[in-house]
């Protein structure tokens, strides 16, 4: 295997378009987000953990832009302008957050923004009453009652991102070249270990312990994102997020709640008004080098532990 251009260290942000930004705000808000900053032309929404905005909406046509990543150093971005065919130059970010950026066009055409140097922010505080929890500590909330706010659920960080693509071979080999992403599962269908429909791609930290996965390639007849996907901190901040939601009677509900087979994380998906797919998701596998690269039959990978099965609507679907 050739050694990438550089190794990013996490996914930074999504970045989409759509034409009202009062009703993206209100939908990320309902979601759990909290504005970072907004322009008459873009909004930057925020979670609770440090990172200055980790959801970018600009203001025009409804639509997918990109998905950024995290570089290791300022050096890293001036080797991958020198050494990327698409790169730009490294540039100044003219956003909230500040930081520097080189941006480079994957093989479907939508941006990796590859940034460094961003502003952080101070946490949000969020309250967490202590699990009594058997096999943990079942005395950690003595005398006192559980009882958490009704309200959205309370986003940490993004989580990951994944594009459908016609060329998947093409994509996943990009990616691991550009920005060092290695595979985690390989998703296969007809029994063919060839017939790659799906690749799990995580942070290559060496014995570090990271996210199962942080970006996936799926195939698909048309190209666009298939969702973006925000941890949150327990399962009853997905479940309460999921109440949240359904009792707006406003939004799409797509899938959830269940337990995904590759990953293991507790999910609940929803659409925004324009159609994007939006996770929250709790409780990931974190593997390291130790693990490579293992191939799963769809019958398997694309299953739950428990809950429903992916409807079509999710298996198929992109956003332009």
């Amino acid at each position: 295997m050739t050694e990438p251009i550089i190794r990013v260290t996490d996914i930074a942000w999504g970045r989409i378009r759509s034409p009202d930004l009062d009703v993206q705000e209100e939908f990320l808000t309902d979601f759990g987000l909290v504005r970072a900053e907004r322009t008459n032309t873009a909004l930057f929404m925020r979670g609770t953990d440090p990172d200055h905005h980790i959801h970018v909406t600009e203001l025009g046509d409804p639509g997918f832009i990109s998905l950024a990543f995290n570089a290791a150093s300022e050096e890293d971005l001036h080797k991958l302008a020198a050494e990327a065919e698409t790169a730009t130059e490294v540039q100044d970010i003219d956003e909230p957050g500040g930081g520097k950026r080189v941006t480079i066009t994957e093989p479907n055409g939508y941006g990796i923004e590859v940034v460094w140097g961003i502003e952080d922010l101070a946490p949000i505080d969020v309250d967490r009453p202590p699990y009594n929890l058997s096999n943990v500590d079942k005395y950690a909330r003595t005398g006192k009652l559980w009882r958490k706010p009704q309200g959205p659920s309370h986003p940490k960080r993004i989580g990951h991102g994944v594009i459908g693509t016609p060329k998947l071979k093409e994509s996943i080999d990009w990616i691991r070249h550009h920005i060092g992403l290695v595979g985690t599962d390989e998703v296969f269908v007809e029994g063919d270990k060839d017939k790659v429909v799906a690749s799990f791609n995580r942070i290559d930290a060496g014995q570090k312990y990271v996210d199962h996965h942080v970006f996936l390639f799926v195939h698909n007849e048309n190209a666009g994102l298939n969702h973006i996907s925000y941890e949150v901190p327990d399962f009853d901040d997905v479940v309460m997020g999921h109440e949240h939601l359904r009792n707006k009677e406003k939004y799409d509900h797509v899938w959830g709640l269940g337990r995904h087979v590759l990953g293991s994380q507790i999910y609940d998906y929803w659409k925004d008004p324009w159609g994007r797919v939006h996770e929250h998701w709790c409780d990931t596998d974190v593997l390291n080098q130790d693990y490579g690269t293992q191939l799963v039959a769809a019958e398997e990978g694309f299953g739950s532990q428990w809950g429903e099965p992916a409807p079509m609507e999710f298996i198929g679907h992109v956003s332009p």
